[in-house]
């Protein structure tokens, strides 16, 4: 039964977020686009801090431990941004190393960002994003596979989680592959194969955590550190700027939103 769930919800997470994505690059939604960063955000941190990690410090091991663990896994994404694995396709031209400009094509540029960000990619480029985009969605495999062999209510909190904060990735690579072959078609089946890969992640995962049921804690504390992580450091920034009163208090109230809905998943799953 919990392989069965894990299946469902990386598949719900990997591809399901590349149509939302698809609908919000391309489709009538495309004006959502800002409130998603918002939502995205509150989900990942209300995951993290209240969900994640209070079932991390329910189990035997010492919660200097697991801060340690938390410390630790905010480095290792940070370095992994660094080096443009974690956060798939970032795509840097700079003048004085290929010719190009310097102004940058953020494969993963969410939003509006994407939306400016230069046709300068190329088709080698193209798969470099789709590579970056299938090992970022192997990680979030993992972590759901983790989140739901600890609890099922956690799992499926994962999973939106992970499906909220895929969203707007997503859109940055379908924007940057559509520049590349214009071709939207053609660019969501790239990167819904990419998006697949979760379950991949989900199998591996599903395997691995339950030969290492005793570091289960560890597990949580990484996936929260991912979270938390992504939301501090790639998505609230981008929500950092002037806005008039009206929009500043729609931004925080899609952001509450995102807090809420793992909430209100969290309360429909205990009450089954």
């Amino acid at each position: 039964m919990t392989l069965i769930a894990i299946l469902i919800g990386t598949l719900a997470a990997g591809i399901g977020s590349v149509w939302l994505a698809a609908a919000l690059s391309f489709g009538a939604l495309a004006r959502y686009t800002q409130h998603m960063l918002s939502l995205a955000a509150g989900a990942l941190m209300g995951t993290a801090f209240l969900h994640l990690l209070p079932e991390a410090f329910e189990g035997q091991a010492k919660p200097h431990a697991l801060f340690m663990t938390l410390l630790v896994g905010l480095v290792f994404f940070f370095l992994l941004d660094k080096a443009e694995l974690w956060h798939h396709g970032h795509e840097h031209h700079h003048k004085g190393d290929h010719g190009h400009d310097d102004s940058h094509d953020h494969a993963h540029g969410h939003g509006h960002e994407a939306e400016h960000a230069h046709g300068s990619a190329t088709p080698s480029g193209s798969w470099a994003v789709i590579a970056g985009d299938s090992v970022h969605c192997f990680g979030d495999g993992i972590l759901i596979a983790s989140a739901f062999i600890a609890d099922m209510r956690l799992g499926a909190i994962a999973a939106i989680a992970v499906l909220a904060h895929e969203v707007p990735h997503h859109m940055g690579d379908l924007i940057v592959l559509n520049q590349t072959s214009n071709n939207r078609r053609s660019a969501l089946g790239k990167v819904s194969l990419a998006g697949a890969v979760t379950a991949l992640g989900g199998l591996i995962g599903y395997w691995l955590v339950e030969q290492l049921q005793a570091y289960l804690p560890y597990f949580l504390v990484v996936a929260s550190s991912s979270f938390v992580y992504v939301a501090l450091a790639d998505l609230i920034p981008q929500l950092q700027k002037r806005l008039s009163l009206r929009e500043t208090f729609a931004q925080i109230a899609w952001l509450l939103g995102g807090i809420g809905l793992v909430t209100l998943v969290s309360s429909l799953a205990r009450g089954h």
